[in-house]
This record gives structure tokens, sequence and C-alpha cells, in this order.
């Protein structure tokens, strides 16, 4: 089961162009949900405001030596470490979710479009990939979901509260699990894996086709929002702003997070 292409098995009842047609509307709509976010929300727009205040208000000019260090370790600390998380446990979590669907992703798009039938069989490693991206992606987003939350773990609220915030990470959740036991009952021969690819299909529409109105761009603007962070502390603009009125000795990075973050 977990050594072979569940996507392959779908050849019997579909010509493959259809799930390779899925794959690439999925991405589109990634693409133009993005877009739309950034329109609609002016994100771009307040980024490049606040690159160009900061690079206007600093007390000293950043050379490009210093930039290229700054980008270097945004993407080392921030993107591939979540360095922005203080919270062990909920930057273990997010880490999980994170590379996990990347591998998921990675390895079914591998899947749909290089091994699409029977007759053109992966090799096992890439199922296997396949398999422990969706299972690290359970783990970290039931994890963070039920144990996790500043408003269950802090606040006391049900996790079966649901708020639009939630919809990212309930669509992710909702479209790898109903993926995975579609495999798992399509590998047993069982009759419910139509239908469950049925929900499985409509899950990940879902969680693509909800970018505007989820976290799903955020994906996009933390890094870009991490780099203008790390410049405008290094060329002195942020020493600028007042200190916090209620702890004026102490700015930034160390003034003491709540327990939740």
């Amino acid at each position: 089961m977990f050594t072979s292409n569940p996507f392959a098995e779908l050849a019997a009842s579909m010509p493959p162009a259809v799930m390779q047609g899925f794959v690439v509307c999925m991405i589109l709509l990634v693409a133009a949900g993005t877009l739309f976010d950034v329109v609609h929300k002016g994100s771009a727009k307040y980024f490049f405001d606040n690159w160009r205040r900061s690079r206007r208000g600093g007390s000293r000019q950043l050379g490009g030596g210093e930039l290229v260090s700054l980008a270097v370790q945004t993407a080392v600390v921030d993107v591939l470490a979540s360095g922005e998380f203080c919270n062990p446990r909920r930057r273990l979590a997010h880490l999980l979710t994170m590379y996990g669907f990347v591998l998921y992703a990675v390895a079914t798009a591998v899947m749909v479009f290089y091994y699409p039938t029977p007759a053109t069989p992966a090799p096992p490693l890439v199922p296997i990939a396949w398999w422990l991206g969706g299972l690290m992606v359970c783990a970290g987003g039931y994890w963070f979901w039920f144990f996790i939350r500043a408003d269950v773990a802090a606040e006391g609220n049900s996790p079966f509260r649901v708020v639009r915030a939630d919809l990212f990470i309930l669509s992710l959740l909702a479209s790898v699990t109903l993926g995975l036991l579609w495999a798992f009952l399509q590998a047993r021969g069982s009759a419910g894996a139509t239908a469950v690819f049925g929900l499985y299909i409509i899950a990940t529409t879902v969680l693509f086709g909800s970018v505007p109105w989820s976290k799903f761009a955020h994906m996009f603007f933390k890094p870009a929002a991490a780099f203008e962070k790390r410049v405008s502390n290094a060329n002195g603009t942020r020493n600028n702003l007042p200190a916090p009125a209620d702890r004026p000795e102490q700015f930034g990075s160390a003034r003491e997070l709540p327990r939740h973050y």
C-alpha cells in the first residue's frame, strides 16, 4: 500500500489528463487568489511603503553584502526553521505541517504527471514520500488544532469552536486526511473509496480555492515581512520607535511573550 501510486489506479475510470488538469487548476487558483489578496488587502503596497520608509529613515545605509547576509538569515531562520515561533511546541507543529505539506504536494504532482497509469509505475520512494508527508501534516495539524491553539490552550475555548481564520488549517487537514483515507480504502478494494475520493476533491478545491479568505497566502508574505524587519533592525529604523509604555526598558524580542505564543 505504501509503495503503490494511488493516482495511477484512477486511470481505470478516467483519463490521466483529468487529474492533471485538476492539479493545474489548483495551482492557478493559488496564483489568482494570492494576486487578489495582494490587490484587495494592499499587502504589496504596505510592504513596499514600509521598505521605503525603512531605507529612508535608517540611521545608516546597509551595503549589498549586509543585505545578502540578512536575506540568508531570513531564509534559514525565519523560513526554513520558523524562528518567529518562540514556543517550541508550536514551532515543531508548524515545521511538521509545513515540511509535510511540501513533501505531500510535490509527491502528488510527481505521481500525477510522471507516473499517471499502472503502465508507468512510480519508484517506491515517491508514494512513501506522499504517505510520509501526509502523516506529517496530520501530526502537526491535529496537534496544533487540539492542543496548541491560543484560544484552546490559553483561553480555555472548545477545540471544536471554528472561526473564519481556521479555514486554512481545517481545509488542509480535511484534504490530506481524506486523501490518505481514500488511498487506504482503495488499496483494500473497499467500495467506499469512490465516495471518499469525491470528498477529497471537494476538500482540496476548498483548500486551494479559498486563498483570498484564508491564511494560505500568508506563506508568501511572511518571508518578505521577516526580511523587512531584519533590515529595519540592522539600519536602526526600529530603534527610533518608542519603547512599550508598561516596560520602557525593554523592546522587541526582549519583551516577555504571552504563554501561548
